[in-house]
């Protein structure tokens, strides 16, 4: 049986670059987006701790949608 978890979306825009990142809550796992200049999209999956959600908002992360992290993710969000 599948559970259904309901994602949390966070992002953060240097001066060229936009980094996405979707978190579950539950397993404390996730995958970051590193949105480069063009439009070229780098994943990575990732582990977090319990802080995260503290972490997130001390490097300045704020929440987004999840509409902006799957159209960049599919590749349909133009360029930066």
């Amino acid at each position: 049986m599948t559970s259904n978890i309901v994602h949390q979306y966070f992002k953060k825009a240097h001066e060229e670059l936009i980094i996405l990142v979707q978190v579950n809550p539950i397993h404390l796992k996730g995958t970051e987006l590193t949105v480069a200049p063009r439009g070229s999209v780098s994943r990575r999956e990732l582990e977090f701790d319990a802080a995260i959600f503290e972490d997130l908002r001390m490097d300045g992360f704020t929440e987004t949608s999840p509409l902006e992290f799957h159209l960049y993710l599919s590749g349909l969000a133009g360029e930066v």
